[in-house]
């Protein structure tokens, strides 16, 4: 035991007293390490969000075209189909022996950049992701009406919007957009929890918000599904301030030059006559509204009220369509029929099989980032022998001199590997920490731009695994120049020639 703790004291001394060049060698090996276990988290995570987007759905439903295509399309928000779902073979399929549930989705549409969805309610009620979790809400609620709009958590802390915000959705994916449909404001009703999946990036509408957007002639302003209690009360009350004014120019008319001004300045007057103070009432909660609407800032996380009305309308077309069923049994049969169908070529896919078959497409790549990985790894285990050969020379006369005092062929044999295996594992320790202040300084960025959350943990099984694999290569490398070493002789370390 002491001689194992001398024999490491006097490597670490030895290693210290060439600093630049260990420096140097450590850098890399540290790079390299980094790099490895960045690309394999990368790896790992992604395939996981990936999985984890869409769960407990059965049979993903569209038009008639490829199956990575389809799931891209309509779960990813990539790409996008060239034809659609007829509405009525949707009603029909719904109604089809073992289907527990559906999710009609309509897209298309965009703002400022982000996918707009069309639905309708059982969209939160039945779309799961990563371990069959549910979607929740973060503020507000889900929509109740055609005029109102779900954020997920991305496009809200983007764009900075909160409930009660008015915004406008465009025609077209992506940031191309050919037509605002500025004629329907939408209201925010509600913003849903973060998942890590492209839900974050999507804005939710009904169906009838969709397909009223799509058929008005956009020359006049457009009146879809049932107005909020909030609107109602509002034209309520706007026709009542009508009404008392004009019966203030017939009998008040200095008192109604009064309330003008006060009508401007968005204030009541308190000082009305005993048979409008219903009005008043009113006219002070209208007033209220009003406000909350203009100055949503003071409130961000209110919830507005509603009346709960038709959210589906009567659609031609759907983009796709999301199935669950009561048994497993049920399946492959309704999937099968649905490919069979004859009304119009539809396509059904299950989306674990078909996130496999991409990843399978993907294998070469993933082989490819390793491959680069292990090679950048060995570049710099390579550096480090250069680097214990290139000074080798220099240490004969101290090699020479530890011999002269006792030390035995053997011991400058395991003096040299020490070096390597310590100048490697101190290596790997800095690699480890640069890797996970990669992990804190990109994980935001990776999360918001492509929905690819790390995992901030331990290093898994397979990472120490590779971590092991570089520490034993690092010790082959320190092999050769520790089996010069041994071979070195007292008088030729004594007799260097210069």
């Amino acid at each position: 035991m002491g001689y194992d703790m001398t024999l490491l004291k006097l490597a670490i001394k030895s290693t210290l007293n060439r600093k630049a060049s260990v420096l140097l060698t450590l850098c890399t090996i540290a790079i390299s390490v980094m790099l490895l276990l960045s690309i394999e988290r990368v790896r790992h995570d992604a395939k996981s969000s990936f999985s984890n987007t869409i769960s407990g759905t059965d049979l993903i439903v569209g038009a008639r075209t490829g199956d990575i295509q389809l799931l891209l399309s309509s779960v990813f928000r990539i790409g996008h189909t060239n034809n659609a779902v007829s509405w009525k073979s949707y009603l029909d399929i719904k109604e089809r022996k073992g289907v527990a549930w559906t999710i009609p989705i309509s897209l298309g549409d965009s703002h400022k950049g982000h996918a707009v969805l069309g639905t309708d309610a059982t969209y939160f009620t039945h779309y799961r992701y990563g371990k069959k979790q549910h979607l929740a809400f973060q503020h507000g609620r889900a929509f109740h009406n055609a005029q109102e709009v779900v954020l997920g958590s991305d496009v809200a802390n983007k764009l900075h919007y909160h409930i009660g915000h008015q915004i406008v959705i465009s025609h077209g994916m992506g940031n191309t957009s050919f037509h605002h449909h500025d004629d329907n404001p939408m209201t925010i009703v509600g913003i849903l929890a973060p998942t890590g999946t492209p839900v974050d990036k999507t804005l939710h509408i009904p169906l009838i918000a969709v397909d009223a957007m799509h058929k008005s002639s956009h020359t006049q302003p457009m009146m879809i599904g049932k107005k909020s209690q909030q609107n109602d009360h509002a034209q309520h009350q706007h026709g009542n301030t009508h009404q008392h004014a004009e019966d203030n120019n017939s009998h008040h008319n200095e008192h109604n030059e009064h309330n003008e001004h006060n009508e401007h300045n968005e204030h009541n007057e308190h000082n009305e006559h005993d048979e409008h103070n219903e009005h008043n009432e009113h006219e002070e909660h209208n007033e209220h509204n009003e406000h909350n609407e203009h100055d949503e800032h003071d409130h961000p996380h209110g919830t507005l009220d509603s009346e709960p009305s038709d959210l589906v309308g009567s659609p031609n077309q759907i983009t796709a369509f999301l199935m669950g069923f009561d048994s497993p049994l049920y399946t492959l049969q309704v999937r099968r029929n649905i490919n069979m169908y004859k009304a119009e070529p539809l396509l059904a896919i299950m989306p674990g099989l078909t996130l496999r078959e991409l990843w399978d497409m993907l294998d070469i790549v993933e082989k490819i980032l390793l491959l680069f990985s292990i090679v950048v790894v060995l570049v710099s285990l390579l550096g480090m022998l250069t680097t214990l050969l290139a000074t080798l020379s220099q240490r004969r006369r101290e090699l020479a001199i530890l011999r002269s005092v006792g030390a035995r062929p053997i011991h400058i044999f395991a003096l040299m590997s020490s070096e390597a295996i310590l100048i490697t594992f101190m290596g790997c320790v800095a690699g480890c920490i640069l890797f996970y202040g990669l992990l804190l300084t990109a994980n935001p960025l990776l999360q918001s731009q492509f929905g690819i959350s790390l995992t901030i943990g331990w290093l898994s099984n397979y990472e120490l695994t590779l971590l092991g694999v570089i520490m034993s290569a690092g010790t082959l490398m320190g092999l050769l120049p520790a089996a010069r070493a041994y071979f070195y002789s007292l008088a030729d370390g004594m007799s260097i020639k210069i």
